[in-house]
């Protein structure tokens, strides 16, 4: 009997956790991050990483940005790991951690670092599941993974990111110590910054549309406000 939940149960799941109503600009953002997490979650080569975790965290708050109201995001993220049955604190907590070594590093000692050309004392047990995937033939990536690796590079030098020669060289190197395709690891970051850019305008659009709906009943407002005075009867 198969027993492997269906993307089916995982969106009945979500929507059943987070009730209220998702903006549509976003819903899409949500449901394609959900069915995403769901294949992985099912596929039996997949194993859940720290990396991955912050590409799933980076991924929710980036497209998530802007979204009213504020306070349903954290509900939205939790029914999200629910929806696949994990635990959205797990999440946060191993993306805080990463985010942190990431930051106290320089770019050439974190390029080492995840290319295995170096290893660093600040925290073994990552150190060893870096170790573990490299040594893994059959390791799953994911678009989520890579993003997670473009997210350690930003937090440490996000000059280099911006810069395409050196954001090149450093996703050639790691890829080669990760035994990841490298042409992979470039086509899914090139889409997730375009996708990124795309959000930014469509938030731009949305925003110069709701002030100007503000302005209009503003003005309408006013206008049924403004006292009537009757004409002036002349005899």
């Amino acid at each position: 009997m198969n027993n492997v939940r269906t993307v089916s149960d995982t969106k009945r799941t979500f929507y059943s956790l987070h009730t209220r109503p998702i903006n549509t600009i976003y819903r899409r953002v949500v449901e394609e991050l959900m069915v995403e997490m769901h294949l992985l979650s099912v596929n039996i080569d997949f194993s859940y990483n720290p990396i991955y975790a912050l590409g799933v965290v980076t991924t929710f708050d980036r497209f998530m940005q802007g979204y009213q109201p504020e306070r349903d995001k954290e509900s939205i993220f939790n029914a999200l790991c629910q929806a696949i049955e994990q635990e959205s604190q797990r999440y946060r907590q191993e993306a805080e951690r990463l985010q942190t070594v990431a930051k106290s590093l320089s770019a050439n000692d974190l390029i080492g670092w995840l290319s295995q050309t170096t290893h660093l004392s600040q925290d073994t047990d990552l150190q060893a599941q870096l170790q573990a995937i490299a040594n893994n033939p059959n390791f799953k990536y994911s678009r989520l993974f890579a993003i997670g690796l473009f997210s350690l590079l930003e937090l440490s030098d996000p000059e280099l990111v911006k810069d395409e020669k050196q954001r090149t060289e450093a996703l050639k190197s790691i890829a080669a110590g990760l035994h990841l395709s490298e042409e992979k690891l470039n086509k899914d970051l090139e889409l997730y910054r375009s996708n990124l850019d795309k959000m930014e305008q469509a938030l731009i659009v949305m925003a110069d549309m709701l002030e100007a709906d503000r302005k209009k009943r503003e003005k309408r407002q006013q206008q049924s406000s403004t006292p009537v005075v009757p004409p002036t009867v002349t005899e």
